[in-house]
């Protein structure tokens, strides 16, 4: 990478910026130079989370407190054009590859949701072991930045506190959360992409998780503990729930008491519930149709909907016809390999504009903070070929919970 990057420490942030100086020369007033090999410690707050020499870099601050934080990057190289990725936490994606011309800056802004299990009050989520190693980067004290593609350039970045801003809260499972390495990856991780620096995206799903699971987890509980009025929640649950078994279990005895259960409990703190449908799964007929393998659960959101008047995003019926646009020879490579339950990157990009267009549908007033861009139609989805976001290093990484 051409440039060192940098980090001022400070042990309580309130108006002032984290300020990072990334260029070689002198920093900036109020800038602090970090030269390169100078790794992550406890001791300092900061540093890189890898020593390689060819992108992705990871790099990485201490935050004092959990909440939302406004990152603001100049981009540029002063002898060549530069092309940067940049993804946030476990590999969220907050700006898609930004071309500054040699000799130009642009500067940008996103925001990151950092969380810790704790719960005030008492309490803690009860974590997954994955949680606590691969996944780790989801729930720790920091605010790490992936710099991706063929050419990052990361000249400046400064990182303070967000004031009270709206946050988009995600209640999921593994076709949701934030997928911790190639080739999997989720619409969750996609969804910042889309929204301008005036609203925050925190993911709280989680693979393997049912409604049930997530409340005796207390996955729920943390999620209420943050959310305030004017904030939104987006439930999108069913892969495991439909697999779960017991008297009274089902899509339209428990399933969709639960859904009814979130619906009241986000209006109850000021918040607005929206059911998301799952999406389907790869199961094409003869005919080169999808097959429903969800059974009653899609519907039972449909219905949960229709009687709390909760806004939905029928995300299964757009799956359908982005499934079968693709066809039965190439939806595949949605997929994450041979999976038919989890999405790659150009999959879960895919879905997540699915998502953003069912926003748009919805009329939900969040959609004043979407990028202007063209509405998006499952039917006619993105090329394949023309999807370039850079992946990360090819590491199979564990299938995740679920299916």
């Amino acid at each position: 990478m051409r440039y060192a990057l940098l980090l001022l420490v400070a042990t309580s942030l309130g108006a002032q910026s984290l300020r990072f100086d990334f260029t070689s020369g002198k920093p900036a007033p109020g800038f602090r130079s970090v030269l390169p090999g100078a790794m992550y410690s406890e001791e300092t707050g900061y540093g890189f989370e890898n020593a390689a020499k060819e992108p992705p870099f990871y790099f990485s601050v201490r935050v004092p407190e959990e909440g939302n934080y406004r990152v603001t990057v100049t981009l540029g190289d002063p002898a060549a054009d530069s092309v940067t990725t940049i993804k946030a936490e476990m590999r969220r994606l907050m700006l898609e590859r930004v071309r500054v011309p040699a000799g130009k800056v642009e500067t940008r802004s996103f925001l990151v949701n950092v969380r810790t299990p704790k719960i005030p009050g008492g309490g803690e989520v009860r974590l997954k072991d994955r949680e606590k190693t691969s996944e780790a980067r989801a729930w720790d004290n920091r605010i790490t930045l992936e710099f991706t593609d063929t050419h990052p350039a990361v000249r400046t970045v400064e990182v303070e506190k967000a004031g009270d801003i709206p946050t988009i809260y995600i209640a999921g499972d593994s076709t949701s959360t934030d997928q911790s390495g190639e080739p999997f990856n989720s619409w969750g991780q996609m969804l910042p992409r889309f929204f301008k620096p005036e609203i925050a995206v925190a993911n709280h799903g989680e693979s393997g998780e049912s409604l049930r699971g997530f409340l005796g987890e207390k996955r729920w509980e943390k999620l209420l503990s943050a959310i305030k009025p004017g904030d939104y929640v987006l439930i999108q649950m069913g892969h495991n729930d439909q697999k779960e078994k017991g008297e009274g279990i089902g899509a339209f005895t428990s399933y969709k008491s639960d859904l009814k259960r979130f619906v009241s409990d986000a209006r109850q703190h000021g918040a607005t519930p929206v059911l998301v449908t799952p999406m389907h799964r790869l199961t094409f007929d003869a005919e080169g149709k999808i097959t429903n393998s969800l059974g009653d659960y899609p519907e039972a959101v449909r219905q949960a909907a229709k009687e709390e008047n909760a806004a939905l995003i029928d995300l299964n019926a757009m799956s359908k016809l982005f499934y079968e646009a693709l066809g039965p020879a190439d939806a595949h490579l949605a997929f994450a390999g041979n999976d038919t339950t989890h999405h790659d990157n150009y999959g879960s990009y895919e879905l997540a504009k699915c998502i953003v267009e069912g926003i748009r549908q919805a009329k939900l007033p969040i959609a004043k903070y979407l990028f202007d861009m063209p509405h998006f139609d499952p039917a006619h989805p993105d090329p394949v070929s023309k999807f370039d976001i850079p992946a990360e290093p090819s590491a199979w990484a564990q299938r995740p919970y679920g299916q």
